[in-house]
């Protein structure tokens, strides 16, 4: 999650340089001081020096409060200057307070709905349980976010880990019917649904939601193969299944991997899971002869993706 809003705060500076850069020549800065100052933070910002960013944006602010553009990075630079390992320090967190206030700022104020979005992203995220640890205070922030793009599937994801966090269970799953409802033919809605099923303990909608994430992406081996983890998974664990259950699961868990393997011959983690659903249906075969060919089928058939994933790691063909 850390690298992952690294980057989208390294797309938002791109963002705000060509936004400025735009806007330069239609509206010039009166105070070349304020001018100076918002160039500084750039270039501190860019430099990943974050105590110089803060103070230079600060600056600029102060100048010219109508360069509403700055105050997402004023609170990135802030956030960054946190350290969750020092909680508790007077300094370290109001760095994080101030984080908040300006990335609350940039939601309310910045006219470029992708800045909002990416403000409420990171709002979201600072009272998440690394920092703030207030998961009340994210609700109202998620639902603004889904307002602010209602066709966009995570916000829905958020608020439903939210409420299934609280408890609250139906509502959690009716935020993930909503995602489903606004992206139809998005394969992820169904990945995510499944896992909330899971979860929840609900077998049959876990697999019908993940049935039908590999049937919109039928050339991507990785949708039969998350079908067949979650089959194995179910056999392995769960001692209240019948003979028959059992059968019918790892049958349907290695047709998973025929597929993934039809698509990918090559796909080491398909050949693993394979002979560990090999394996289990050795262990509940009674013929001998039976057992012993299905136990050496799993043993070439993890000798064959340990070898890929050797391959793999040193980079030979």
């Amino acid at each position: 999650m850390k690298i992952r809003f690294r980057t989208m705060a390294a797309v938002a500076l791109l963002l705000g340089l060509s936004l400025a850069a735009a806007g330069c020549g239609k509206y010039s800065w009166s105070n070349l001081k304020a001018q100076k100052a918002y160039k500084e933070a750039v270039d501190a910002y860019k430099a990943q020096d974050w105590r110089r960013a803060a103070e230079r944006y600060e600056y600029a602010l102060q100048l010219n409060p109508a360069k509403v553009e700055a105050y997402f990075y004023l609170g990135n630079a802030y956030d960054n200057l946190y350290k969750p390992a020092r909680a508790g320090e007077p300094e370290n967190d109001a760095y994080i307070q101030k984080a908040v206030d300006n990335y609350r700022k940039a939601a309310q104020l910045d006219p470029n709905a992708q800045m909002k979005e990416l403000a409420l992203q990171y709002l979201v995220a600072a009272y998440g349980p690394e920092k703030l640890n207030d998961p009340s205070k994210s609700e109202p922030i998620v639902q603004d976010m889904v307002k602010l793009n209602p066709n966009e599937p995570l916000g829905y994801f958020q608020l439903s880990k939210i409420y299934e966090e609280a408890g609250r269970y139906e509502e959690a799953e009716q935020q993930l019917i909503m995602a489903r409802d606004h992206k139809p033919n998005d394969p992820i809605v169904y990945t995510t649904l499944a896992g909330f099923y899971n979860t929840q303990g609900d077998f049959d909608k876990t697999m019908e939601a993940l049935h039908k994430a590999a049937d919109l992406a039928p050339n991507d081996p990785q949708g039969y193969q998350l079908m067949a983890t979650y089959y194995w998974e179910k056999v392995y664990k769960d001692h209240r299944l019948t003979a028959a259950q059992k059968k019918e699961y790892l049958a349907e868990g290695t047709a998973a991997t025929d597929k993934a393997l039809a698509l990918n011959p090559e796909y080491d983690d398909a050949m693993i899971f394979k002979n560990l659903l090999l394996r289990l249906q050795g262990n509940e075969e009674t013929d001998m002869a039976r057992r012993a060919a299905l136990y050496k089928q799993a043993d070439d058939l993890r000798s064959r993706g340990n070898e890929l994933k050797k391959k793999k790691a040193t980079g030979r063909k």
